[in-house]
């Protein structure tokens, strides 16, 4: 930003000053932005996107929910379906590496680089350089599991009861590895134009893809339509977001020289960087690996209890990472600028707030998981007993559910940077290891359910080392205060799930009415056991409750008015600084 100095009057040598004539009237300044309004101003630009971020990936999530019904209904849960299911590895992996996690936490930091040092001519640049690569790389790679899909089947599910079916599956989801390739680099390089609509967008198209497959080719090619689904919604993926990557690119440039910083932008995607972000998701994914191959071993179906009770069970932990996604910028924004104790301040209110919708949310699948699988999924092909296998895998994965949360939303600050950091990857190890040696001792006596228990088991593990390094290297959060106040919560969780249980075996007329009694019931049990325990958060959410129906109130007496001095804070704007007392930790 150029700035001006007025009223200054330059003297050369020799000038002449007479009284006489008096000078000119300085011309006036620009005028400055003010700080506060341009932090104001980002921070609701921030939140409108958020929104219609959260509103495309809701329903995206909806779309893969009516994805997991339909095939539900026209396969049921047997050996067809844990086929499916073990092709459908290659894009869960692929999904995580090139479009969730590890090329976003690269590319978005390169191409905004680009943007800031270049402009559009040195983000053409930068495409120009790594997208043939790219490209090329994913189609060897295609090719590669093309022709070792008999290899891949028998190393993820050695006991599978349908491995030919299994093989056609997986060559025809292993297109995905191309498709999400390109979709990731393309939603990438908008995010970083801060063009997010798109890009949320993309799931939506995905299971459209397979909806449509399936309804259309399932008497013909059985399940092997929805393998076909799968290939085309990543197709889909693509097509939804090309013309708006284009127009970005075709834009007239900006005058910067594209060669400003490129060196920088070379090591944002250079493999230091990449190497310990790609490792990371795949160890975390990893855990699918595991509880696949162990319950390959199992009776049919056991592949598809596992997959449809962590799809359901998950949502809150979906609805939770909304919150991160939200207030990311502000926690990096602080960092950038050195204020560790802001930063602290926002990173410690996100992970409470993700804690209570993760812990809610699961109170809730805990208490009406049976309900929740008939009404969802107890049609067609999927009958009782299948529903009944799949909710109590549920109820024991949704123990693992904070462990989850927690992980997502603490693995954002290590990666956000731009820097090189193992730390995450070290983290991810214990947790693998208990996932894997907890499996292979609890399947035997639990089958499933035991699978589902270690998962949980080992995901908590990382969550709590994540949260130690974090506040040990990157941002210094006071772990201790945290684990208090998650612990009180989750003791509300358990009153919560123990009220809704109780009412739901009491509850007759079909699950509907159980599921609807439940709503306010277990978010009630909630916030009376949390201020019981004197959890903070409830009570200050009892007091803006108080505040906002008083103000309705007085609007409802008098139409038109506002409250005086009753001012909301925006929760988009920074927590003030506060005192922490005994109580809290």
């Amino acid at each position: 930003m150029v700035g001006v100095r007025a009223g200054g009057a330059r003297r050369g040598a020799g000038s002449v000053v007479t009284a006489a004539a008096p000078a000119p009237a300085p011309a006036p300044a620009p005028a400055r932005e003010d700080p506060a309004a341009r932090g104001a101003r980002a921070e609701r630009f921030v939140a409108r996107a958020a929104t219609a971020t959260a509103a495309l990936t809701a329903a995206g999530a909806l779309g893969g929910l009516l994805r997991d019904q339909i095939i539900a209904t026209l396969f049921g849960a047997d050996g067809a379906t844990d086929a499916f299911l073990v092709s459908w590895t290659v894009p869960e992996v692929a999904a995580t590496l090139l479009i969730e996690e590890a090329m976003a936490l690269v590319l978005v930091p390169a191409f905004a680089c680009a943007l800031a040092t270049g402009g559009r001519g040195a983000v053409r640049a930068l495409v120009a350089a790594t997208f043939p690569r790219l490209l090329c790389g994913l189609a060897v790679a295609c090719a590669v599991f093309v022709a070792g899909a008999p290899l891949l089947v028998r190393a993820l599910a050695p006991g599978l009861a349908d491995p030919a079916l299994a093989v056609d599956c997986t060559r025809l989801t292993a297109v995905t590895l191309l498709t999400f390739g390109m979709a990731g680099y393309l939603s990438a390089a908008l995010r970083a134009h801060r063009s997010f609509l798109p890009p949320a967008a993309i799931y939506l198209a995905y299971n459209t893809g397979i909806v449509a497959t399936a309804l259309l080719l399932h008497r013909q090619w059985g399940m092997r339509a929805a393998a076909a689904g799968v290939a085309l919604g990543g197709l889909l993926m693509v097509l939804v977001q090309l013309p708006f990557f284009v127009r970005r690119l075709r834009g007239a440039d900006d005058g910067a020289a594209p060669g400003r910083g490129a060196a920088r932008v070379a090591g944002l995607t250079g493999f230091a960087v990449i190497a310990p972000v790609a490792l990371f998701a795949l160890a975390r994914q990893a855990q699918v690996f595991v509880e696949r191959a162990l319950a390959s071993g199992l009776p049919p179906g056991a592949i598809s209890h596992l997959n449809f009770a962590q799809k359901v069970a998950q949502l809150p932990m979906v609805l939770a990472m909304m919150i991160c996604t939200v207030t990311l910028p502000l926690v990096a924004r602080a960092v950038a600028d050195g204020d560790l104790a802001r930063a602290r301040e926002r990173v410690e209110r996100d992970v409470v707030l993700a804690g209570v919708v993760a812990l809610l949310g699961g109170a809730y699948v805990v208490a009406y998981a049976p309900q929740i699988i008939a009404l969802l999924f107890e049609r067609g092909a999927f009958d009782a007993e299948a529903t009944a296998a799949t909710a109590s895998v549920m109820r024991v994965y949704a123990l693992g559910l904070l462990g989850h949360t927690l992980t997502g939303a603490l693995i954002r600050p290590f990666f956000s940077a731009g820097r090189p950091t193992w730390f995450p990857v070290a983290a991810m190890a214990p947790g693998l290891l208990v996932t894997a040696a907890g499996g292979l001792a609890l399947v035997g006596p639990f089958g499933a359910p035991g699978i589902a228990a270690a998962n949980a088991a080992g995901i908590s593990v990382t969550a709590l080392l994540l949260l130690r390094g974090l506040a040990r290297r990157t941002i210094p959060v006071d772990a201790p205060l945290l684990l208090g106040r998650l612990a009180r919560l989750g003791a509300a969780a358990l009153a919560a799930a123990a009220a809704g249980w109780g009412a739901g075996a009491l509850t007759g007329g079909g699950p509907q009415a159980a599921l609807a009694l439940g709503c306010p019931l277990v978010p009630a049990a909630f916030l009376a056991a949390a201020l019981a325990l004197r959890v903070p958060e409830a009570g200050l959410l009892v007091a803006a409750a108080r505040r906002r129906i008083r103000r309705h109130l007085h609007r409802f007496r008098r139409p038109g008015g506002n409250v005086p001095g009753n001012h909301e804070t925006s929760p988009m704007s920074d927590p003030p600084p506060r005192n922490r007392t005994p109580s809290e930790g």
